[in-house]
């Protein structure tokens, strides 16, 4: 397969156990989680005096900058909370996930209940809340780990701040927006994370509200954003949903449209829509054709549709998180369908993540290759990447082949 040492190992183990192909790689995302990921944030990250996490870590786990971002706090405390109620009640679990929400109750939030977007070490402000997306996530965090753990206050918190990114929606980053209006374009960014957030808080939001946010945001993303020319996902597009010949306009980010449709399968399977399933599973396979390095392999970071130069310098680099969303959205499209071609890209990507972003000797993955797929970044977190999208592509992958493979 191409893989690092300790993972064709793991391969090899499961391929003597003759168990089939699917329950194989269901096995090893979960030695993955279990004995690879979670194991290196559990020994590096902790902040065991003034509370949190750090997630600023070199290769090797060792803390380079002690800043706190509030949006990879909470993503972390939602990792773990996930993973108390989900896989194993350990009380480790559960105590780290504490830690995480504490901070960021006692120290991420402003006196209007928006939330910061960095602070010290301690817990000092460094950023104001310049958007709602980190909102967001601490949304997700208390309800997951007030679900958990019985927690009343959290989950009255989540709800409130819920209804406080409802209200700032229309605007997500107020006084602080660089568009001066001259341009009207609405963001995708906004809709996709809506879509999980919204599926996230499912048990502590009315029911009625719940079905008809969801049935807009996946209109938005579906017949809004979801381009029928050319089968892509458009990061900003017009009110009326046509295209601005602009570098906003042309943008296509292969890694968000892939997030999208695995959120979209969810909401699909939740309401029985095959027809909907049908369609993002179609999205995934146009994305991925389209964002393929037939060159060098692995999926471009940002393109210009029309082919244009894009604006981002980074736009050619390869970056874990993109690579993860593409394995989650690929294990869920087989798990609904059983398309082999499905599974063909399932492999391909598979193939090339392990053996590009693994880290065999110190563990986790690395975050950002150049495009030939050599490391461009020698650091396992920092100000983008924390204890989040690797965890969740290794528990939505085991339990989606776990689903197909028994």
């Amino acid at each position: 397969m191409g893989l690092n040492v300790r993972y064709r190992a793991v391969l090899v183990k499961l391929e003597r156990r003759n168990t089939n192909i699917l329950m194989r790689y269901s096995n090893f995302y979960k030695d993955a989680l279990l004995n690879d990921i979670i194991p290196f944030w559990e020994k590096n990250s902790l902040d065991k005096v003034d509370g949190g996490y750090f997630s600023c870590l070199d290769n090797q786990g060792k803390v380079y900058d002690t800043d706190k971002f509030m949006w990879l706090q909470a993503r972390q405390a939602w990792i773990f909370s996930m993973l108390y109620g989900e896989v194993e009640q350990n009380s480790t679990w559960l105590n780290i996930a504490k830690s995480g929400i504490d901070f960021i109750v006692k120290n991420g939030m402003d006196g209007e209940g928006n939330f910061y977007f960095s602070t010290t070490r301690s817990g000092s402000a460094l950023v104001q809340p310049y958007n709602i997306f980190t909102d967001c996530f601490a949304a997700m965090a208390l309800c997951q780990y007030g679900k958990v753990s019985g927690d009343e206050e959290s989950l009255i918190l989540a709800e409130k701040t819920y209804q406080n990114i409802r209200k700032r929606s229309s605007s997500p980053k107020g006084i602080y927006e660089k568009n001066t209006g001259g341009r009207q374009l609405k963001s995708f960014a906004l809709p996709m994370i809506l879509a999980n957030l919204v599926l996230e808080l499912e048990g502590i939001l009315k029911k009625e509200e719940v079905n008809e946010v969801l049935e807009n945001i996946v209109h938005d993303i579906m017949y809004g954003f979801l381009d029928k020319e050319t089968g892509l996902i458009f990061e900003s597009v017009r009110p009326d949903g046509t295209h601005d010949d602009s570098f906003e306009g042309r943008l296509i980010n292969p890694g968000h449209g892939l997030e999208a449709m695995w959120f979209v399968i969810d909401i699909a399977a939740r309401n029985n829509d095959k027809k909907l399933i049908e369609k993002a599973v179609n999205t995934i396979i146009h994305i991925l054709e389209y964002a393929w390095d037939n060159k060098y392999g692995g999926i471009y970071y940002f393109m210009d549709v029309r082919g244009k130069p894009p604006l981002q310098l980074e736009h050619d680099q390869k970056l874990w998180w993109v690579h993860l969303e593409a394995l989650i959205a690929l294990a869920k499209a087989y798990e609904c369908t059983k398309d082999k071609s499905v599974f063909d890209w399932f492999q391909k990507v598979h193939n090339y993540a392990w053996t590009h972003f693994s880290d065999q000797e110190n563990g986790e993955w690395f975050g950002y290759l150049n495009r030939e797929g050599k490391i461009h970044l020698n650091l396992k977190g920092g100000k983008w990447k924390g204890c989040f999208h690797t965890p969740r592509a290794m528990y939505q992958c085991w339990k989606s082949f776990e689903g197909v493979g028994l």
